[in-house]
């Protein structure tokens, strides 16, 4: 069993005028050979973009591509077509496949957008580029961990390519408590608040992280209101 923590001031950063962009694994120009990802997990980034400023059309190929709004919205555009905007309750996902380009920006002229996104590599190559977007609100404010991305099935999810993995949020109020999936490996990350988790000495709080290795089903326990979001994979 391995429980590695990963503290939020830990993380690669990357500012620019229109951005504050935290970096859980090696990204663009940031590179540690040690630090590529955890399992099937390869990008896990948190930004914040300035109102009406974004991501410009650039290209993907052979990605899941999972983003989860937290605060604000973000408008998508891809060249197959697909045009969406998402808010904190709904799930999207785009499928690279062969190649796809895109655009991520922040709508609202006067409201920052705070959100994560998160890479996985498909289990095919060369899929057809694909885009889903789905509503899980009422799922969450129900409690516990809810799954938003899944390659396995999961009802109510956005679809993963990929088998081997699959992503829960969970809204916690104080008290709340949680077990983390039974998985090879599991990556928390704290959105929100402050919880405790089995096995980890003192709270975790926002934008800190715990990647754990053959480690069961923990138990997570919320010290204040809070967002965890945990992807489970082989």
């Amino acid at each position: 069993m391995e429980i590695d923590v990963r503290p939020a001031d830990s993380r690669f950063h990357t500012r620019l005028g229109w951005l504050d962009s935290r970096h859980s694994f090696s990204f663009g120009g940031h590179h540690d050979p040690a630090n590529t990802g955890h399992g099937l997990l390869l990008v896990l980034n948190e930004d914040v973009v300035a109102p009406g400023a974004g991501f410009g059309t650039h290209g993907h190929a052979d990605m899941e591509i999972v983003t989860w709004v937290l605060e604000g919205a973000l408008e998508h555009r891809d060249s197959a077509g697909h045009h969406g905007v998402i808010r904190p309750g709904e799930a999207q996902r785009m499928s690279a496949g062969t190649g796809i380009r895109h655009s991520e920006m922040n709508p609202d002229p006067d409201h920052p957008v705070h959100f994560l996104q998160m890479w996985v590599r498909p289990d095919t190559t060369g899929l057809t580029p694909g885009y889903q977007q789905v509503d899980v609100g009422e799922r969450l404010a129900a409690g516990g961990l809810v799954a938003v991305a899944s390659g396995r099935g999961h009802d109510g999810a956005v679809h993963l390519h990929q088998r081997g993995a699959a992503m829960w949020v969970g809204r916690l109020a104080a008290g709340d408590a949680v077990d983390l999936p039974d998985e090879p490996r599991v990556h928390l990350f704290m959105a929100r608040g402050v919880v405790t988790l089995d096995g980890v000495d003192g709270p975790l709080s926002e934008g800190d992280a715990v990647r754990l290795t053959g480690a069961g089903p923990l138990r997570v326990v919320a010290a204040t209101g809070a967002e965890v979001v945990v992807w489970g994979t082989a």
